[in-house]
């Protein structure tokens, strides 16, 4: 490394030299060492793993998850179909049907027109395929921001920018969708509302997880989901509130996005893995120094971070030296190129059955409200579960059983059957066990996902994979109204094609994050194996 000197005074007389050298010049014997290390390093060895800056950074860039949860969930309310009453004689309508069929003016909405899309805009019989449409096209709005967002928090806009600018998306946009004038408008703009809330889950966690250490930040990663659990289940009692105007849900369920970007936004840091990636060293440093002192630890001057092929080198990451990449260079390196492909496949299998087996929610013939509730806080045990074994048996093991966990009890729900409330009990059981493997599953993944790629293309990789599970998604539906025991056969076969497809993954426990895609070809990549990096 070449190191520039400012210009030196003219050597001094060797009758002078001995009265400068101890007060102007240090001599040799106190110059300092520096100490270069990678970011996971220096959280291990010097700043923390886990300490007070990291829970505080979690906790308020997890909550952005919440918001995520309440602009994807708000559909299940405000697109529900409400109950419906007779009006006139006895003879006029069957109150237990369905109102396809009946004379108008026989019947009315029980909570009045405004109560729900589908009683505003006549969503029924014939028009009821418009509300599976509105779903498919918010969830074709997320597979789209979740890739440029993903790209874009990779390069110029960082992860806090990215979270910054689709929180702020969400907030205008959900106000907007309560003055939709008709049913195309409100389609339009919940195309948007999916194009930036597609971002912002994969934001926040990347966001949140970057600064912890390799040995706390699988528990860590495994926790956000609580957080989307916990926003669903605050919208099913705001929803039940405000029963009687699914626009005023839809402006109650944007307003936190608001308080998010002013009370919270600005108390978030931004990932030091992307400043380091992004050639500003100091901003790095920075934070790193603040984690140290919130931590109680201590950071020597002469320790600097570098990135992780630097490291190898023996050089230190200058300012102003940026570590790029893309798509582009995840599918030329072998290494990336088959882990991009399982982590798709899989989320995309996973996406099938976990959203598959939660629109059951709305065949179980109970209140909708408390059936939501229940269905969010039924899945938080998996996630403390999944958890809990991240650590011990690592994250390769634990994808491959909960996805085969979930599939056994679908092919168990798919083969059983028969009359009588005993069998349809036996079939929500094994419904319940199939979404809440797949509930890990799901959860697991991000972390994963995040552990398989290098920072310079985490969130672009993350990304393609959140694309996949939005797909997966839109299918979903189509599968249901298969009705039977079909839903059940294609739910086993995802399960177990996924768990398969897991073997081929690496195992990701207590390694590093890799900052280049140099850095990690050259660790060995984690498969076994080294390849020249391209």
């Amino acid at each position: 490394m070449t190191r520039v000197n400012k210009e030196a005074p003219p050597s001094p007389s060797p009758d002078q030299m001995s009265g400068l050298r101890d007060p102007l010049l240090p001599g040799p014997e106190s110059a300092k060492v520096i100490e270069r290390l990678t970011i996971d390093d220096m959280l291990q060895k010097y700043c923390g793993e886990f300490g007070r800056w990291q829970l505080r950074h979690f906790v308020l860039t997890s909550l952005a998850w919440a918001l995520e949860a309440f602009h994807t969930m708000v559909m299940i309310f405000a697109d529900r179909e409400p109950d419906f009453r007779c009006l006139g004689g006895a003879g006029a309508c069957d109150p237990k049907g369905g109102v396809c069929g009946l004379e108008p003016g026989s019947w009315e909405w029980a909570g009045g027109p405004d109560s729900s899309t589908v009683g505003e805009w006549g969503l029924v019989c014939g028009e009821k395929y418009k509300v599976g449409l509105v779903q498919a096209a918010f969830f074709g709005g997320c597979m789209i921001g979740a890739g440029i967002f993903g790209h874009l928090s990779d390069s110029k806009l960082g992860r806090k920018g990215s979270l910054t600018v689709v929180c702020f998306l969400n907030a205008v946009l959900g106000c907007l969708t309560a003055f939709a004038p008709n049913y195309w408008a409100y389609l339009l703009i919940r195309l948007l509302t999916g194009f930036s809330t597609g971002g912002v889950g994969l934001c926040a966690f990347v966001l949140a997880t970057e600064p912890i250490g390799p040995t706390k930040r699988g528990p860590a990663g495994m926790s956000t989901f609580y957080f989307f659990s916990t926003g669903i289940a605050i919208l099913s009692g705001i929803a039940a509130y405000l029963s009687t105007s699914w626009r005023s849900l839809y402006i109650a369920s944007s307003i936190p996005s608001f308080l998010f970007l002013i009370l919270v936004i600005p108390f978030v840091s931004e990932s030091p893995r992307w400043y380091l990636v992004r050639g500003r060293v100091t901003e790095a440093m920075s934070i790193m120094r603040s984690i140290a002192r919130s931590n109680r630890r201590h950071l020597p001057d002469g320790v600097v971070l570098a990135l992780d092929e630097d490291v190898a080198n023996d050089d230190v990451a200058g300012e102003g030296t940026t570590a790029s990449g893309s798509l582009v260079d995840v599918i030329r390196s072998p290494v990336t190129r088959t882990r991009l492909v399982l982590a798709v496949a899989i989320s995309f299998l996973s996406a099938v059955v976990y959203y598959g087996l939660s629109l059951n929610v709305v065949n179980l013939e109970t209140n909708l409200y408390v059936s939501v509730l229940v269905n969010a806080v039924a899945e938080m045990p998996s996630y403390t579960l999944t958890a809990v074994l991240l650590e011990r048996f690592g994250r390769k093991p634990l994808a491959i059983g909960t996805q085969w966990f979930s599939g056994v009890f679908c092919l168990l729900g798919c083969v059983v059957g028969g009359e009588g409330d005993a069998w349809k009990v036996v079939k929500m059981v094994c419904g319940v066990l199939g979404i809440f493997g797949m509930a890990g599953t799901y959860n697991l993944l991000f972390i994963y996902a995040a552990e398989l790629f290098p920072t310079v293309v985490r969130n672009a990789a993350l990304g393609c994979a959140t694309q996949a599970s939005q797909f997966g998604a839109i299918l979903a539906p189509f599968v249901v109204v298969m009705g039977g025991s079909g839903p059940f056969a294609v739910f086993a076969v995802c399960g177990l094609v996924g768990g398969g497809l897991a073997f081929f993954l690496p195992e990701t426990l207590n390694q590093p994050l890799y900052d280049t895609m140099t850095g990690m070809v050259e660790g060995g990549g984690k498969d076994g194996s080294r390849q020249q990096a391209v």
